[in-house]
């Protein structure tokens, strides 16, 4: 077994892409097509933890509870989380085992509902900004917040997005099991959608928040916690850019952290988007990290030969 752990966090657009209208064939089938670029690091003997998103699909649920929601009771946000921790993470476990026995490995897949401690006072619960759901236009998001008081941001032109509060993680739970099973050589599946968001109420109980936590934050967090050397943010880019979606454009194949958490406090990069995934890659290579590679799910075989992605090092 390699000694070098990795903590990939895998996006939830990764199992269901753009356009598309997200249907159970389809997100399996964009599991399995994501599932061969893991496949490099189990070629290679990393021990794995992977987490992902879930923006799409806690939309999509969201969106269903709504249009039914004078025939079946809906469910808080929260609960969505962790419903779609167990679907995504059935999707992801099982396309994974099938692969494993193509490669003749022997390895377990394993997959956690992991719940996160966030503060209940996270300035984002007035001010959210995580996208959820399927893309609208202009007049359609219009319509929708009229009917389910739902809050929409453009996040392309064009396209709008419903957000919702985004908490940062203050501690991921269950870490000690996660980093057991990751070391003796299974792969590990947790905090999936950035993991379900709880706290502690006045009697010292855990609760439910209705609220996303992006998933690279947690990603971070958890690759601290497990020592992972690496962490590989798998997203729809297969690079960061300057400038992104300019005529100005400039592709970053390499930087250090210092130069990079320069550029990100002035403002250079777009803050719904890849903002959170540089705060990440920053703060795990603040604490223990290695190495942070950001790429897309094509191009992680080039990006482990250093062709392809944007490497970030102390």
């Amino acid at each position: 077994m390699n000694t070098q752990t990795a903590m990939i966090a895998l996006g939830g657009n990764s199992l269901s892409k753009k356009g598309q209208t997200g249907s159970i064939e389809q997100q399996f089938e964009q599991t399995r097509q994501a599932l061969e670029g893991i496949s490099h690091f189990i070629d290679q003997d990393y021990k794995i933890c992977i987490n992902h998103g879930n923006g799409p699909q806690v939309g999509n649920e969201l969106l269903r509870m709504e249009l039914t929601q004078d025939i079946v009771p809906p469910l808080p946000l929260g609960v969505c989380v962790a419903g779609t921790q167990g679907t995504i993470g059935y999707m992801i476990q099982q396309s994974l085992q099938n692969k494993l026995r193509d490669m003749k490995k022997d390895r377990e897949v394993v997959s956690l509902i992991s719940q996160v401690i966030v503060d209940k006072n996270d300035s984002s619960f007035n001010n959210p900004s995580k996208y959820i759901g399927p893309r609208f236009s202009r007049k359609e998001s219009e319509n929708i917040s009229k009917k389910f008081g739902w809050d929409f941001i453009e996040q392309e032109e064009g396209q709008y997005r419903r957000v919702v509060p985004s908490p940062m993680p203050d501690y991921i739970m269950h870490g000690k099991s996660i980093k057991a099973l990751v070391d003796r050589g299974s792969i590990v599946i947790a905090s999936g959608g950035g993991g379900i968001p709880v706290y502690n109420n006045n009697s010292g109980n855990l609760e439910g928040l209705d609220a996303v936590i992006d998933k690279d934050y947690s990603a971070a967090k958890l690759g601290r916690i497990i020592r992972a050397q690496e962490l590989w943010i798998i997203t729809d880019v297969d690079n960061i850019y300057l400038k992104f979606g300019t005529d100005k454009q400039e592709k970053i194949d390499s930087i250090n952290r210092n130069d990079l958490e320069e550029l990100l406090n002035n403002n250079e990069f777009q803050k719904g988007t890849i903002a959170p995934k540089i705060k990440a890659a920053i703060h795990f290579l603040k604490h223990h990290g290695e190495k942070v590679k950001i790429t897309s799910i094509e191009r992680i075989k080039e990006a482990m030969n250093n062709c392809a992605g944007t490497e970030i090092m102390n």
